[in-house]
């Protein structure tokens, strides 16, 4: 059935998916909508607009936060976080394209998702845009201070935000080779915002930007789930589309105009001193076709995968092995993410000089593909891996139904078919036929690069003045600025900073907004049910899940008592494990059977306090794949080589490893260093922390860095070096292999039987010997205050105290705090006053320990200060019981939110071996939903004790000068 306001277009069964889509248009406005009809209750929906800026002051990035400041049915001033805190969602957010900006969430809540699809209508079309939203969102200028000669300073949540992502070099890297490729179209522009220009975009222009781009003829609405599209149209047209009608819009996006030859571009990048030597990254890009094309898609990110996939593939390991650089740029491969498609490849850690060079190893290493082809079976294997992956049902990371919208939503933006994005089984049969004929990759490696002039070739190089040429010159301007404000110009900034400090301080009547309660959460939480059993002296547990046809296998070993060296290198053996050879095999035949036959293997290490005792932890080694039900006993076969037989005497593998493990490292301090932060403050409350942190903190980064540098050596010494620590990995192996192990398979039912079979007949078997001893790390004698600094714009900023394990009575009203503490305090003050793009605070069960954070903060001091003050604020308020119930929800949401079907029983399983059972965790969900604010008081008073909290922070040496914090410094 179709609501009368729309006209429905086409249906489309999709087998593969087990769902139906369904095409609509609004005869009014021409919106669009996609309804991806499922039996799935979790429900998703988006609203998404073509966005296409035309210059980098952010206009599109600082829009979506302006529109969700409050709307003409919710005229609240924050009714986006004021409804994540009002409902049981299991995602809320807004994206920013290159160019489409979208509005998605999901709940598995009916209630819950019509009070959420009110709220995103009323914000996408009908948004207040206030001057001081934007001024908040966007940017604005403030006296530092109350004195008369005061100077200003810059503020605004997406200028900090942009700050910190364009300190990144890999997102500096990105961007400015998309500038490169796109010289005449809206990708040339930052759509997120270059610091240095964001400052230039009026609110004017901000409401035009609305105007031009926020209207139904141009909008795309994309649904999921169980409820008929007939009720959410009638939704879309009451609360939105019956106010319009159609508009004339020429917003499409032109074709690129083409380089008539291949052009070299160099751009720096903030770095210290010491990156100059071999800190530049250089990448070469192709323009390709269109995304509308689902074919040429296809043939393009076959050719990318033949290229690039693993370390068998011909363009990888020709970047792996390569002498001119560390490591493959993290840029390297497909990406049709733009209404034009392109390809990237290159090198991260060169010297400066070796751009030519680079290109020149890239261009003959495709030449030769050209020159040579590849054998049928490496085209297989990538169109194999096409095939798993448009399989397996996600919903992990974000919910499964969002994640199919957003496949399809790339192509319908730009007049395409929005089925090409979800039903891959026609194109795969078309390519399939493609491939049987005699030079099929060669021709496209012609066709699409060695004969396409539209390449970039792109050196990124560090410049250790960069940062301070930054900064003068916003000190500049801003000076410029100041000296043109007469009295009358400086009131009307000090009265903007007084007016919006008031409306951050008012508390709007949350009644205003729809809500679910506490009588809305469900009464039981789902957990997923296996089995387990004795397969081959194996314990092996048996989960039933619907996986599309796909099969998950972990191997999880207890990890034994080590010295503090191999305990160490735990996770570069974890690294190494499923990346060289096996059974006798190279690690190039190993990476190209993994392609063939499986979805990927991997190893992890994981570590969890006791359920009961902080003090306490249990650690673990797993080895998972997944793979096809036909190659399911391929994937148990190769699992077993992994596990028993890998090779550690491929020792210039050894060294490329572990310059790419320094690589990923370095990059993840910018782009997640509050996280890296939080666990500098806690290493040294808890073994688990400790552990946690020697695997994963900085420190850990530190001693990798000085592996690699060790390994890399020009000299004897380097090949002593590597041969120590190809032995000292075999020493760890070893004593694995005697460990306690056990198996954890995931199916779909009817497939156990079959399973156990192949695993009882190729599987690993029982370990060799041994009985499980617990590892036991020393806590490190860290400083109570830690700075770390590196070459970056924003800080990042973490406070920990020790705390309890998850079975605690006080666990329960601890997390609850987090939410509480944020909802209340931590978002205004950090957020909406201090100008950080993200700040909150929570119980961290594993490692025992309860922290605060701050990301992309232009503060430090008076970051860690409002810290503090959030406890005095607990305490010294009076609370009402509707903020409660808030973060009682936020967190029950969070238990609550479903993951994968494979996930779901992954979770359940290690959940248990942490002495997470189904029943402590019924029992700890329970605890929450009865947490008063005097236990919140309570546990503050007992756990949160000044005396006892330890600070680490991550930022630059001149904003550390500046705050005056009194801390042990390392430089990264």
């Amino acid at each position: 059935m179709t609501h009368p306001a729309f006209e429905h277009l086409r249906s489309r069964a999709v087998p593969a998916l087990k769902l139906e889509l369904q095409e609509y248009r609004h005869r009014a406005t021409g919106a669009r909508h996609v309804h991806l009809a499922s039996d799935d209750p979790h429900k998703a929906f988006l609203v998404a607009f073509l966005t296409v800026p035309q210059d980098s002051t952010g206009v599109a990035h600082i829009l979506e936060h302006t529109a969700l400041c409050g709307s003409r049915r919710y005229p609240v001033r924050d009714p986006f976080f004021m409804m994540t805190r009002r409902s049981l969602n299991t995602f809320m957010n807004a994206f920013t394209g290159a160019d489409w900006t979208a509005y998605p969430f999901a709940s598995l809540n009916r209630k819950d998702f019509e009070n959420l699809l009110d709220v995103y209508l009323d914000a996408a079309f009908f948004p207040l845009l206030d001057p001081l939203d934007f001024a908040q969102e966007g940017h604005r200028v403030e006296f530092a201070d109350d004195s008369a000669d005061a100077p200003l300073v810059f503020k605004g949540v997406v200028y900090n935000e942009m700050k910190g992502a364009m300190s990144s070099p890999v997102q500096a890297l990105a961007q400015r080779l998309q500038s490169a490729l796109f010289p005449t179209t809206t990708y040339h522009h930052n759509s997120g915002g270059e610091p240095g220009v964001i400052p230039d975009l009026t609110h004017e222009r901000l409401v035009a930007f609305h105007g031009a781009h926020y209207h139904p003829s141009n909008a795309v609405f994309m649904s999921y789930g169980d409820l008929p599209a007939a009720e959410l149209q009638q939704h879309f047209e009451e609360r939105a589309l019956s106010a319009f009608t159609a508009r004339p819009l020429d917003l499409a996006i032109p074709d690129e105009r083409r380089y008539d030859a291949p052009v070299a571009v160099e751009a720096p990048y903030a770095a210290d001193a010491e990156a100059l030597a071999d800190g530049t990254h250089v990448v070469l890009g192709w323009l390709l076709g269109r995304t509308t094309d689902p074919l040429e898609t296809a043939r393009a990110r076959v050719l990318s995968d033949v290229l690039l996939d693993n370390s068998s593939s011909p363009l990888r390991h020709a970047l792996e092995t390569s002498e001119l650089g560390a490591a493959p740029s993290p840029l390297c491969g497909f990406d049709d993410s733009t209404r034009e498609t392109t390809f990237t490849c290159g090198l991260e850690g060169c010297a400066p000089d070796t751009a030519a060079a680079v290109e020149q190893l890239v261009l003959e290493t495709i030449t030769r593909v050209a020159e040579d082809g590849v054998a049928p079976e490496v085209v297989e294997s990538v169109l194999h891996q096409l095939e798993l992956q448009s399989r397996e049902i996600s919903g992990d990371g974000y919910p499964y139904g969002l994640k199919l919208m957003l496949d399809a939503l790339t192509p319908l933006m730009h007049g395409g078919d929005p089925l090409d994005g979800l039903d891959i089984d026609p194109v795969l049969a078309e390519l399939r036929r493609e491939a049987a004929e005699p030079g099929f990759i060669p021709q496209l490696a012609r066709r699409l690069l060695l004969d396409n002039p539209h390449r970039v070739r792109l050196s990124l190089k560090p410049d250790p003045e960069l940062a301070a040429r930054q900064a003068a010159a916003e000190i500049g301007r801003l000076a410029a600025l100041r000296a043109q404000l007469d009295a009358e110009a400086q009131q009307q900034v000090r009265a903007q900073a007084a007016a919006l400090a008031a409306r951050q301080a008012r508390h709007d009547d949350p009644a205003l907004l729809p809500k679910v309660t506490l009588a809305d959460v469900p009464a039981e939480l789902a957990i997923a049910t296996g089995e387990t059993r004795q397969l081959n002296g194996v314990e092996t547990a048996w989960y039933a899940q619907p996986t599309n046809g796909l099969v998950y296998q972990q191997w999880v070993i207890d990890l034994p008592a080590l010295d503090p060296g191999l305990a160490g290198l735990v996770p570069l053996y974890a690294l190494t494990l499923s990346e060289v050879g096996s059974a006798g095999r190279d690690y190039q035949e190993t990476q190209a059977l993994q392609a063939a036959v499986t979805g990927g293997i991997s190893a992890r290490c994981l570590v969890r306090a006791a359920v009961d005792d902080p003090q306490q932890l249990r650690a673990v080694l797993v080895l998972a794949g997944k793979a096809l039900a036909r190659n399911a006993g391929a994937l148990t076969q190769l699992l077993r080589d992994t596990l028993l037989e890998p090779r550690f005497d491929e020792l210039d593998r050894l060294a490329e490893l572990v310059a790419q493990y320094r690589a990923q490292r370095d990059e993840e301090v910018v782009d997640h260093g509050h996280a890296l932060a939080m666990g500098a403050a806690s290493e040294a409350l808890s073994p688990a922390g400790a552990l946690i942190s020697q695997w994963g903190g900085l420190t850990a980064i530190e001693r990798l860095r000085e592996l690699d540098d060790a390994l890399s050596a020009d000299d004897d010494e380097a090949d002593a070096a590597l041969a120590t620590y190809a032995q000292r990995l075999a020493a760890l192996h070893a004593k694995v292999l005697c460990a306690p192990r056990r198996l954890l398979v995931v199916a779909e039912a009817g497939r156990h039987g079959e399973l156990a079979e192949l695993i009882a007949t190729h599987g690993a078997g029982p370990a060799a010997a041994g009985t499980a001893v617990t590892l036991a790390p020393a806590l490190p004698d860290s400083p109570p205050v830690q700075a770390w600094t590196l070459a970056t714009q924003v800080s990042f900023c973490a406070r920990a105290y020790p705390a309890v394990a998850a079975g605690h009575p006080d666990a329960p009203a601890l997390v609850v705090l987090g939410d509480f503490l944020r909802n209340g305090f931590l978002h205004r003050a950090i957020r909406e006053r201090g100008g950080a793009y993200g700040a909150g605070a929570g119980l961290h069960a594993d490692s025992g320990s309860f922290r605060f954070f701050s990301y992309r903060d232009p503060r430090l001091a008076e970051t860690l200060a409002d810290f503090d003050a959030s406890i005095d604020w607990l305490l010294s308020t009076r609370h009402e019981a509707q903020p409660l119930e808030e973060a009682i929800l936020g967190v029950v949401a969070a238990i609550d939110r479903p993951g994968s079907p494979a996930g779901e029983a992954i979770n359940a399983w290690f959940s248990e071996l942490f002495g997470r059972t189904p029943e402590q965790r019924r029992r700890f969900r329970a605890r929450v939903l009865a947490v008063t604010i005097e236990d919140l008081q309570r546990v503050a008073r007992t756990w949160l004790r000044p005396e006892l909290a330890r600070t680490a922070v991550i930022t630059s040496a001149a904003a550390l000068a500046a705050s005056g914090l009194n801390a042990e410094v390392r430089t990264l």
